[in-house]
């Protein structure tokens, strides 16, 4: 099939295809008579996997190295055990992160209530922000 029709049966775009093709997520396909890429249907698949597996937050150079893996002929599936391990570990420490950023927020709105705007000296920008 010809990039366009890869593209839409895909939902990716042929500029994002071309792009795959160059960092080695998907492997360059035959060409037409003409010089138009002509691809296979596992490429359908391969699109489809590249979606899922960003869409858990893999990045693309994970993306290539499980890619690499399965066209090596090994099973990819320790090492995506472990990505999904470290993405699941470094999400907990976001989500922690961003509570406390929460807290923080909330006590600032509740500093912001007690203070009068009329207080802020000209030297400080917002005294809301800062001690």
């Amino acid at each position: 099939m010809l990039i366009g029709e890869l593209a839409e049966r895909s939902a990716v775009s042929a500029k994002t295809i071309r792009y795959y093709e160059d960092i080695g997520l998907l492997s360059a396909p035959e060409r037409t008579a003409s010089g138009y890429r002509d691809f296979d249907e596992p490429a359908l698949d391969r699109l489809a996997f590249i979606r899922a597996a960003q869409a858990v937050g893999l990045s693309l150079g994970e993306i290539r190295g499980i890619v690499a893996l399965r066209d090596a002929g090994e099973t990819p599936c320790g090492h995506v055990l472990e990505l999904l391990r470290d993405r699941s570990a470094k999400l907990d420490q976001r989500i922690a992160e961003l509570r406390s950023l929460r807290a923080e927020l909330r006590r600032l709105e509740e500093r912001a209530r007690a203070l009068d705007p009329a207080d802020c000296s000209p030297r400080r920008i917002c005294h809301l922000i800062g001690s």
